[in-house]
């Protein structure tokens, strides 16, 4: 199910990202959710959910990075 605000997402997102990286990882879910609503356009045989929430993590890694434990913006 798509998320409507940062604070329905999972608490593996909300205790680990920085707010920014968590309205990449809403955004990339939601729109992931939409795309990939037939299952023939899924890999595998992931679940929707499972789909969008892989979307969502690599959205967040083109930007973060975890460095020491933590998710720091990745430098240019």
């Amino acid at each position: 199910m798509p998320y409507s605000q940062k604070s329905e997402l999972p608490d593996s997102v909300k205790d680990n990202l920085p707010k920014h990286a968590q309205d990449i990882y809403k955004e990339a879910y939601n729109s992931a959710w939409d795309e990939y609503e037939d299952p023939d356009d899924r890999r595998g045989d992931d679940s929707r959910e499972e789909a969008a929430h892989k979307v969502a993590w690599a959205a967040v890694k083109k930007k973060y990075e975890k460095k020491n434990g933590k998710w720091v913006s990745k430098k240019d």
